[in-house]
């Protein structure tokens, strides 16, 4: 999963929202190099990655790209899902989707001390909304670009957006299915805090 949902199930407290993205910022042992909520959020981040990675709807999903795509697969799937949760919002929280990015915006902008590139973007992606932004299918397209100026092989994301317009309502339909089981675990893992 990608920023949204990653921070739609990983808790609503401050810590939580922080830690939440820091999953994708942060490598390695923990072991007190943040708040202890706040290291609990990215466990949480690790065991929905690997919740998504082997579940069979996700797995199926990935299937649905040619094979040459595969290797891009997850993160297009990642960015993909994004979109369809800000599209569908509504239906899987109660606080209004441009409430919930400025509280995390807020989170962002109150936090000392962010981990490595978060720092760096976290300004942009406030000030370009960019969590509320993915309600669009373009600002996937828009993403991807962003992708590729960062990767050392950017020829793999050639003809990503367009292989996901044409398999946009089967994904969609996949993530219909998925993300409420997503929820579902992510509700009973906070639970056990």
């Amino acid at each position: 999963m990608n920023y949204l949902a990653h921070l739609h199930l990983g808790g609503q407290r401050p810590e939580q929202l922080l830690g939440s993205l820091y999953g994708d910022f942060v490598k390695g042992a923990l072991a007190g190099r943040f708040a202890p909520e706040t290291e609990a959020s990215i466990r949480l981040h690790r065991r929905i990655d690997a919740f998504t990675d082997r579940h069979p709807v996700v797995i199926a999903a990935r299937e649905r790209f040619p094979g040459a795509r595969r290797r891009m697969a997850g993160i297009l799937l990642d960015l993909f899902f994004d979109h369809c949760l800000a599209r569908d919002w509504a239906r899987y929280a109660e606080e209004p989707l441009p409430a919930f990015t400025a509280r995390v915006y807020r989170a962002l902008d109150a936090a000392d001390g962010l981990p490595g590139r978060l720092a760096l973007i976290a300004p942009r992606m406030a000030a370009q909304d960019w969590l509320g932004s993915y309600r669009e299918f373009d600002s996937v397209e828009l993403a991807l670009e962003g992708m590729r100026r960062r990767l050392s092989r950017p020829e793999l994301l050639n003809g990503a957006w367009e292989e996901l317009a044409r398999l946009y309502e089967p994904l969609g339909e996949d993530f219909r299915r998925f993300y409420p089981e997503l929820q579902r675990f992510a509700w009973e893992e906070l639970a056990r805090r």
